[in-house]
């Protein structure tokens, strides 16, 4: 495509309006086929619409070019999503090599590895998981114990993860492991291995929604090549903190609580369906007006909060420390959304299963529930609030 200047951006439009006229399907309006290419398998419109923005590179739009993203300026970038909004196109490349991995590959990873991996990631053709936690290093995630041994050729690695996204699902593992027991910090390395690979066991978890999006995973004598080392040995600490800021921007956005509470039926339309109106056509309980206005109303100022800081961070060298605000910022929201919205349904946002409850009714109780691990995964609230008094405050002396 040509090489449009910052001052050209209206140019781009026209070539994006008419790329997106002659290649998004129409049946796809305003349905979110990422988490689906996440998690499952994906065919009809939704592979074709995944292979044409893969292709196009217009799924990783401000990505180089060279590794199969779309090489667009942020203003054009902008553009495109304007006009993705406008048709109710949602981009069909999504997972953990979007929001987490490939920015951080992009940053720490050899030439090699950008060769290998980044084209896929672009493509949506590889899934990829994440092994950080630990049943004993959660919170205090440098405490980890999963050992990789240097075999010569390779790394022996033994351990157990926990809270593995998607990993039942998922091609490939971005994972942090110990190759040095003296140090704490500086004895961490960042390493990837195909889940293919012999004495790699996934383990589902069931949890409160009813859902498996979590696993353990067990590691048992596992190869991994030293060409899969990311960045120096016993530097992974270093990479995990920078991916984990990309994690925590991801969730805080589109892909998070906040997005993911924002979709569906607008609450006040909610609530004029459940609770009715008065004879001025407004919501009949005027606490929960009162209630719902506010909340309307701190949503809007995060997400206009959350685009600028997007934006300051494309522009700045990625995300910063302030990822963690707004992390528990979308956290709150996104947890008062659901929390409303059973408020008003009453007895029937309280369905599991049965007669008597729509689908809708019964998605949207398993939704409250799941999202209460909002303000755990992806770091803790508490561990957010000390990143932002340390980083951003400077109210404790960094470690």
């Amino acid at each position: 495509m040509a090489d449009f200047g910052n001052t050209d951006v209206e140019a781009f439009r026209t070539e994006a309006k008419a790329w997106l006229a002659a290649n998004f399907p129409p049946s796809l309006a305003g349905v979110d086929v990422a988490m689906a290419n996440a998690y499952g398998p994906v065919e009809g419109d939704a592979l074709l619409w995944k292979q044409r923005m893969g292709e196009k590179g217009w799924g990783t739009p401000t990505w180089p070019q060279e590794y199969g993203g779309g090489g667009l300026s942020p203003a054009e970038a902008r553009v495109l999503q304007q006009e993705m909004n406008r048709i109710g196109a949602r981009n069909p490349i999504g997972g953990m090599g979007i929001m987490m991995f490939g920015p951080t590959l992009l940053e720490y990873g050899s030439e090699a590895q950008k060769q290998r991996h980044i084209p896929s990631i672009c493509k949506g053709e590889i899934r990829w998981c994440q092994g950080y936690s630990e049943p004993g290093a959660g919170s205090d995630l440098a405490a980890l114990q999963t050992r990789a041994e240097d075999k010569g050729d390779h790394f022996l690695v033994n351990g157990q993860k926990v809270w593995t996204s998607g990993a039942q699902y998922a091609d490939w593992c971005f994972c942090l492991v110990r190759t040095d027991t003296n140090h704490k910090h500086e004895g961490i390395s960042f390493v990837l291995f195909d889940m293919k690979t012999p004495g790699v066991e996934v383990r589902p978890i069931k949890l409160i929604s009813g859902n498996s999006p979590f696993c353990e995973t067990f590691l048992t004598d596992v190869k991994v090549p030293k060409e899969n080392l990311v960045g120096p040995l016993n530097g992974g600490w270093t990479i995990g903190k920078r991916l984990l800021m990309h994690e925590r921007s991801s969730l805080s956005g589109g892909g998070g609580s906040a997005g993911r509470f924002a979709a569906g039926t607008p609450l006040d339309k909610l609530a004029m369906d459940y609770i009715g109106v008065d004879e001025t056509g407004r919501i009949a309980d005027p606490d929960l007006r009162a209630r719902l206005i506010r909340h309307q109303m701190e949503a809007r100022a995060f997400m206009l909060t959350l685009m600028r800081a997007q934006a300051e961070s494309k522009g700045g060298g990625g995300p910063s420390a302030a990822t963690s605000i707004m992390k528990n910022v979308g956290s709150k929201v996104g947890q008062e959304r659901a929390e409303l919205a059973i408020e008003i349904m009453g007895s029937q946002g309280l369905g599991w299963e049965g007669e008597g409850f729509t689908d809708k009714e019964l998605e949207q109780t398993r939704n409250w529930l799941g999202g209460k691990a909002t303000t755990i995964y992806g770091g803790s609230a508490e561990i957010q609030n000390n990143i932002i008094a340390k980083r951003i405050l400077g109210l404790l002396d960094h470690q």
